[in-house]
């Protein structure tokens, strides 16, 4: 069977500055590119579209492989970045230029947009209706090269816009994975609760994962958000799984800890704020010079061979 051709989506979820970095190190998302469309004025100008006269929203348009992330995924992922109840803009962001919407490129697209947000709304995940718009796409227009990849350009300023505009906060709100501390209890060992939810250590070299050599996908315990990959796991001698990078920036928080007396950086997942380790800048100089110090009982490992069967199979071009 001859392999799809790369396909194109667009969706509008407000400021085109948050829309990027949750898409951009999927796999099989070749590339994330921000941009007005929607309206009707031929290449218009930031200023122009933050008038709410020219009918253009801010946008993004993603390039991607359809046989590792299909466009269910997509809108799985697009619905957990934007409040969809909201039919004036979204957060702190007001007007027309700020507007949700799914743009589709043919009557497929269409299909699965209109399921997706009939499913959201039966879900009863919100009180009030989605009004998120479902449209024909228009020509899409970059935006200009400052507003590209912003959050990796200016990181800080991304990371206190994203925080204060009320988005990080609606997002772990409506989207996070919540448990109380009984129904943690319930699934989790005295180990894992000890690590995820007390920030604790387990033993180095007495855990499962330090020396795993098998291929696979490491998860969240707690969320089964995807952590790491085999693929960036090395022996770095301290007895814990040590990897050299996470499998999508966007699953992982980095914070300040000063706990026991000293300065390092906490790892915590994003979906379910489990604790997972430390990061450390002694790692490999070739693989970018970072170790990830995890702790196996925060995670959960799934073979390579499994990861269909846990519908995650979009990794597997990880290990071809």
């Amino acid at each position: 069977m001859a392999e799809q051709a790369n396909e194109k989506a667009i969706f509008a979820g407000g400021c085109f500055w948050c829309m990027v970095q949750p898409f951009d190190e999927q796999p099989g998302i070749k590339q994330v590119v921000s941009g007005y469309t929607g309206g009707d004025k031929p290449n218009p100008t930031y200023e122009e579209v933050c008038t709410n006269t020219t009918g253009h929203r801010e946008a993004v348009e993603i390039t991607y492989d359809p046989d590792v992330f299909p466009y269910q995924k997509l809108l799985e992922l697009f619905w957990q970045q934007i409040d969809p109840t909201d039919p004036g803009g979204q957060f702190n962001d007001r007007g027309e230029s700020y507007k949700t919407a799914i743009y589709y490129t043919n009557e497929k697209q269409k299909e699965l947009a209109e399921q997706s947000k009939q499913a959201l709304e039966a879900s009863g995940k919100f009180k009030q209706p989605i009004v998120t718009d479902i449209l024909p796409a228009k020509p899409f227009y970059p935006a200009e090269e400052k507003h590209q990849d912003y959050y990796k350009k200016q990181n800080f300023h991304y990371q206190l816009y994203k925080k204060g505009s009320g988005r990080a906060d609606f997002i772990k709100k409506h989207w996070g994975t919540h448990y109380s501390n009984d129904e943690l209890k319930k699934f989790l060992s005295p180990i894992q609760y000890h690590v995820t939810q007390e920030n604790g250590t387990e033993r180095p070299f007495q855990n499962e994962y330090w020396n795993n050599e098998q291929e696979g996908v490491y998860v969240d315990i707690v969320s089964g958000e995807p952590l790491f990959s085999s693929k960036d796991q090395y022996d770095a001698g301290c007895g814990w799984p040590s990897f050299t990078k996470p499998i999508n920036r966007h699953s992982i928080n980095e914070n300040m800890d000063t706990s026991h007396g000293m300065r390092r950086i906490e790892v915590r997942s994003d979906q379910a704020d489990s604790h997972l380790g430390h990061v450390f800048d002694d790692g490999p100089m070739d693989k970018g010079g970072m170790r990830y110090c995890i702790n196996s009982a925060a995670l959960r490992f799934i073979p390579k061979d499994q990861l269909k069967n846990e519908g995650l199979e979009e990794f597997l071009p990880l290990f071809e």
